[in-house]
């Protein structure tokens, strides 16, 4: 289909739609039976079976592998089956953690999928984009990526920028009018608008002509190339530590081998107890418990409004020394009001909060009515001038759009006109709003055929175009003393933090050039909106808590000045020495010179998205870790340049969710501080079972270790040593993992970048503690064989068990930063059940006649319990008072 060459009637004709009802649901689904999903095709996602093979491809567990047929060859059929089984068992775990990570990791795909706007049973709503069928009706804006190819049906200043697909970066003009030259290359189809492009100015409506594999980006990209999956700076970190424990761990494990060998022991029994051995110190389960700890704290973000779309993002967070925050929507409800309206000199104040439509006008105290002089001309055109509209959902109106259009909508229907009373006028043209013009202009034309220029803006834009003004007797010219009088109500307003919008009009005529310079000059001032967009309940206490936390919270706005400054004291973030500085101010510095005062400055006002990126370099030059927020297409460059950009899940641009590390579903200020926290757990959950693991390990190879050198025998055999791995260490590391963040974790300083992970006292601890667990393994194995010298299952059975409780009671101590004793070892149900589970399966393979064989092991009394309980909480004991 040549749609480029069609009409709108004729398109609608075709896909059997209209543009002001859009498709029903019957119709939608029976073409996405046709059609299917809106997605392009990606390669074929591994299979389970090919996963789980993977799980055997690490040196160590071929090794393992090996000496097991060796042991099967050589009649050890008890101990080949029971290593085989413990192997397997380890694969099917590795598997399911794969598997959860995997999942985890798709969901987070769907979760930050672009959404389109689209026009169904007469409604608009926004869904995710692979949702879309041919003949829907879409709605596009500035800054959104095109979900699918569209025929253009009403374009308003549209660009669009179609490098993906043509390698030009130029914006291309678009238009709605069909077009008759045949063999058009997509390039040239201009009243086209084509998935995976970018709408770079104004906004349109398209009707759906081709979804997924049909679409221009379908037949270029036939075959996608799966994204390969970045490895974040912790995991390099932690594949780096794993090659040095690997070198170190075979060492030790030659080193024990050659001795046994060199002290008797057959050659043949330390071959595989060495194998158990480095199987069991080197910590191959560490990548993956990583992994399923940074998936598993990603979807507890998910639960508190944040969606992380990249990993790394996660321990930046806790990095974090700087919020620079957007004011509107994040740090206050995003439902502007209008709570003044300032005409002919007077202030008018108006009653009703929110969107809710009942409230009334008043002069002092008096009530007034449309009869009030420009007041209902006023409140038309910013109906006029206005591209939201105002929506019923369960009894209430919610805006579909700005809030700030929407609460001039609000204020017009307060006065009692409705969307009817703009029908007999005809916007011909709109001069989109963009942060650097600060303004929108619509030409609109009456029922009598006159036209007239209707703008809206910031006051101190629009007030150096304006020649005229409106007081009770008529149109006067507006002199300086008129300016002066003006100026003094914005400062008014915005010392009652309230944000200022004027509107202005001027008739013009058909000849008249609609070029944004000429035509938007010479205007007749009407009148100030004084709106106000009250402050979240929840942000000052977020505040506070960044505060304690060593993070500075800076607010960015466009707002005036007074307006911000007045905000930002009603949230206790700006202190009596902070500086706020302005757009104009920002202009005349130079980064260098913003930097040497930017660690005072809490507030940067009438601000352009293009002062952002400035605000981050000055803040990353003086050694800052800099979380920024945006949601228009100009923040985009910011929230790349920032260590953790930070974009709105519902006003956000397509555009800037791509660029931006961390979306806020909710777009709260809130959240922002709550995924902080949850960053900085994260990293915290990661440090603890790393202690927990290689302690462990330290422990398993020092026992082997001290009694080789001692000319003892083996105190563990290999198939213990190989159940210690598993169960022991793999259980209670992963329920660290879940571990809840401790109470000081946000009264805490931001953790330094370049930390290594044995930071803080990390490398001692898992050194001083592995000492003991092996010592204590080794003082109740030669205990009690030097009392049963007859007796070694016995003396293996006590070191074995020794070993494993240590390990237990050790894990308890890796949950604090401080003393074992500074947490309640009942918040973390998940240990608890798993520590209760490695001692149920301690018991099983002691006290079940069929697996003592198996495992070496005999029954043990009373008294061995007491004396194995007393030795084991040594270490954690010793340790247990000191913060080292």
């Amino acid at each position: 289909m040549k749609w480029y060459q069609m009409d709108v009637d004729r398109v609608e004709q075709k896909l059997h739609v209209t543009t002001n009802r859009g498709l029903s649901a019957k119709k939608v689904d029976e073409r996405r039976k046709q059609f299917g999903l809106n997605v392009l095709e990606t390669e074929k996602n591994t299979s389970k079976w090919l996963i789980f093979l993977k799980q055997f491809q690490d040196f160590m567990v071929l090794v393992l592998l090996a000496a097991t047929l060796i042991a099967g060859l050589l009649g050890e059929y008890v101990d080949a089956i029971a290593i085989m089984v413990i192997v397997l068992v380890n694969g099917f775990i590795g598997f399911f953690q794969e598997q959860k990570a995997e999942k985890s990791l798709s969901k987070l795909k769907e979760l930050s999928a672009p959404v389109a706007n689209v026009l169904r049973d007469s409604e608009w709503s926004k869904i995710p984009s692979h949702e879309l069928v041919v003949g829907d009706v879409v709605r596009i804006n500035s800054g959104d990526r095109i979900s699918a190819d569209l025929r253009i049906v009403k374009s308003n200043s549209l660009e669009t920028e179609e490098s993906a697909l043509t390698g030009e970066s130029l914006p291309v003009m678009k238009h709605a009018t069909a077009i008759s030259k045949d063999q058009l290359d997509p390039q040239d189809q201009v009243n086209m608008g084509f998935m995976g492009t970018l709408v770079t100015r104004g906004s349109a409506t398209g009707i759906v002509v081709g979804t997924g594999m049909n679409t221009v980006m379908g037949q270029i990209a036939s075959l996608m190339v799966k994204t390969k999956k970045s490895v974040t700076p912790l995991e390099y970190k932690l594949a780096e530590l794993g090659k040095i424990l690997i070198v170190l761990a075979l060492f030790l494990t030659a080193l024990v081998v050659g001795i046994g060998v060199y002290q008797g022991h057959p050659v043949y029994n330390m071959f595989l107890a060495g194998v158990s051995l480095a199987v069991a110190a080197i910590p191959e389960g560490l990548p993956a418990i990583v992994t399923v700890a940074l998936s598993l704290g990603v979807q507890r973000m998910i639960k508190k409004k944040a969606i992380v779309r990249k990993l790394s993002a996660v321990e930046t967070l806790g990095c974090a020394s700087v919020i620079c925050s957007d004011k509107t929507g994040t740090m206050t409800e995003n439902q502007m009001t209008v709570k003044e309206v300032y005409i002919n000199g007077q202030y008018l104040y108006v009653s009703g909060d929110g969107y809710d439509i009942r409230g009334d006008y008043f002069l002092n105290k008096t009530k007034v009515d449309r009869a009030y002089p420009h007041l209902e001309s006023m409140l038309l055109y910013g109906m006029l001038c206005n591209n939201s509209s105002l929506q019923v959902k369960k009894g209430k109106y919610l805006v579909d759009g700005d809030p700030t259009e929407g609460a001039l909508l609000v204020a017009a229907r307060k006065m009692g006109l409705s969307p009817t009373d703009d029908e007999q006028y005809k916007v011909i043209k709109e001069i989109p709003f963009d942060s650097d013009r600060k303004r929108m202009s619509v030409i609109v034309e009456d029922e009598n055929k006159r036209r007239f220029i209707i703008t809206k803006g910031a006051p101190d834009v629009l007030l150096p175009r304006s020649s005229f003004f409106l007081d009770d007797s008529g149109r006067k010219l507006l002199r300086a003393e008129d300016k002066k009088g003006i100026d003094e109500a914005i400062n008014k307003m915005a010392e009652k933090a309230l944000r200022t919008i004027a509107i202005g009009m001027k008739p013009i005529s058909k000849n008249d050039s609609i070029d944004p310079i000429s035509i938007e000059k010479d205007l007749t001032f009407i009148g100030l909106y004084g709106m106000m967009d009250p402050p979240r309940k929840e942000v000052k206490t977020a505040i506070k808590e960044c505060k304690e936390a060593g993070i500075k919270t800076v607010m960015i706005t466009g707002d005036h000045e007074k307006t911000a400054r007045a905000i930002a004291i009603n949230l206790d973030l700006l202190p009596s020495e902070g500086l706020v500085l302005d757009g104009y101010q920002l202009n005349q510095m130079s980064v260098t010179e913003l930097r040497d005062i930017i660690e005072r400055v809490y507030v940067f006002a009438r601000v352009t998205p293009e002062h952002k990126l400035k605000i981050v370099q000055a803040f990353q030059e003086k050694g800052h870790i800099v979380a920024m927020t945006g949601d228009g297409v100009n923040d985009a460059p910011a929230i790349k340049a920032s260590n953790i950009g930070i974009s709105m899940g519902r006003s956000g641009t397509d555009v800037t969710k791509e660029a931006s590390s961390l979306i806020l579903m909710d777009d709260n200020f809130a959240t922002i501080k709550a995924a902080i926290k949850e960053g900085r757990n994260i990293y915290e959950n990661i440090r603890k079972f790393i202690r927990y693991l290689l302690a462990s390990n330290v422990g398993e190879i020092l026992v082997m270790l001290f009694a080789m050198l001692l000319a003892l025998p083996l105190p563990l055999v290999p198939v213990q040593i190989l159940w210690v791995n598993l169960v022991t260490d793999g259980l209670p590391a992963m329920a660290l993992g879940l571990d809840k963040s401790e109470e000081n974790v946000m009264k805490q300083g931001p953790r330094n970048p370049r930390e290594g992970i044995f930071a803080r006292g990390l490398g001692f601890k898992i050194i001083s503690r592995g000492i003991l667990i092996g010592l204590v393994t080794l003082i109740a194995f030669m205990l009690t064989y030097q009392n049963n010298p007859d007796n070694l299952i016995y003396g293996q059975t006590v070191a074995f068990t020794t070993l494993v409780m240590a390990q237990l009671i050790h894990v308890f101590d890796c949950r604090c930063e401080n003393t074992v004793f500074s947490r309640n070892p009942f918040e973390n149900m998940y240990l608890i059940f798993a520590v209760i589970s490695s001692l149920l399966l301690l018991l099983i393979v002691i006290y079940w006649e069929p697996l003592q064989p198996i495992f070496h092991t005999t029954f043990l009394g009373v008294r061995d319990w007491m004396f194995i309980l007393v030795l084991s909480a040594l270490p954690t004991v010793l340790f247990g008072f000191t913060k080292k």
